[in-house]
């Protein structure tokens, strides 16, 4: 029961950043101060890290990725940083 109200008083003190979020627009976000810009973040990541129970990645998703570590592996395919990955899908969505 401790581990529980734990989480209960954490989730309670982001309560009202939660209700800043509930009304947020793109345009909202913008003008939001970085500091709130870092709480939400860092807030979203903590959720993010959880596990999540009953969700298991689709089968697809291990053979995609044996995929591209063979390419990866034979020099067909090639590493970017993540600015460069970025501008090359940003340039394919035009």
């Amino acid at each position: 029961m401790k581990g529980y109200m734990e989480g209960v008083v954490s989730d309670l003190a982001f309560l009202p950043l939660i209700r800043y979020v509930a009304g947020m627009t793109v345009e909202s976000l913008h003008q939001m101060p970085r500091s709130e810009k870092l709480k939400l973040m860092e807030r979203l990541w903590e959720e993010l890290s959880r596990p999540e129970g009953g969700f298991e990645s689709p089968a697809w998703h291990a053979s995609e990725l044996a995929a591209t570590e063979r390419r990866l592996a034979e020099g067909k395919e090639q590493v970017l940083d993540w600015d460069t990955a970025k501008q090359s899908l940003r340039g394919k969505l035009r």
